[in-house]
């Protein structure tokens, strides 16, 4: 997984005013947690747009006058109304250490069943996953390309050694439904069973294209 740097500067003093202060200044109050002490450190705004008005999901290096430190960005807080990044929390990792990431899924493919009048309907966009920081994907690839109208890909279809998938095995991932605006003429009536099979149940409905379908941006 890619990773960005952050430089900044530590926070002797955290009380309210200094806060204020440090926010007028254009720098953002954080907090690193996860390692023997709490470090407060402060960092100019700009700094994170990289880390947060992004679908890439990034380790950090947090650089505070030479001394580097692994994280992963836990909590981020935004003024209600202007959406100023007002505090972010980090949580610090070590080399070896296994940590718990969201990561965005691809999908690849035109599936068969978008081919027959279907439409490609996710579920997830967003995986959880457990694993070491250099094994972690910047991304998930689900391929769609075999699904039939009524067929769904569930998260074990993306298993890998490299991380755990922290979802119920039968979670999905996506799934091929019918078009209400295409008639299922010329569809198979094996496919068409396998629809009706999957009435009823929820999703977001999104129409294939012939590539990889960008990765909303989430919250971490």
């Amino acid at each position: 997984m890619k990773s960005i740097t952050i430089k900044g500067s530590k926070r002797e003093s955290v009380g309210k005013k200094a806060t204020k202060a440090l926010r007028n200044a254009g720098e953002v109050p954080c907090v690193i947690y996860g390692g023997d002490n709490i470090v407060h450190f402060a960092a100019p705004e700009v700094s994170f747009n990289k880390l947060i008005y992004t679908p890439d999901v990034h380790t950090v290096i947090v650089d505070l006058d030479g001394n580097k430190t692994n994280a992963v960005l836990q909590d981020i807080q935004f003024h209600p109304v202007t959406d100023e990044i007002l505090h972010i929390d980090f949580y610090e990792f070590h080399e070896g250490q296994e940590i718990t990431m969201e990561i965005p899924v691809h999908s690849e493919g035109i599936p068969k069943g978008v081919k027959n009048g279907g439409v490609l309907r996710f579920n997830l966009r967003r995986m959880t996953v457990r694993g070491l920081a250099k094994n972690l994907p910047d991304y998930i690839v689900a391929n769609v390309t075999p699904l039939k109208i009524g067929q769904k890909l569930y998260v074990t279809a993306v298993a890998s050694e490299d991380y755990k998938i922290m979802h119920p095995d039968n979670t999905v991932i996506c799934q091929v439904r019918t078009s209400r605006n295409v008639s299922l003429i010329g569809v198979d009536e094996d496919e068409d069973e396998d629809d009706e099979a999957t009435e009823g149940e929820e999703g977001e409905e999104t129409p294939a294209e012939g590539g990889d379908d960008a990765a909303e941006e989430s919250e971490e």
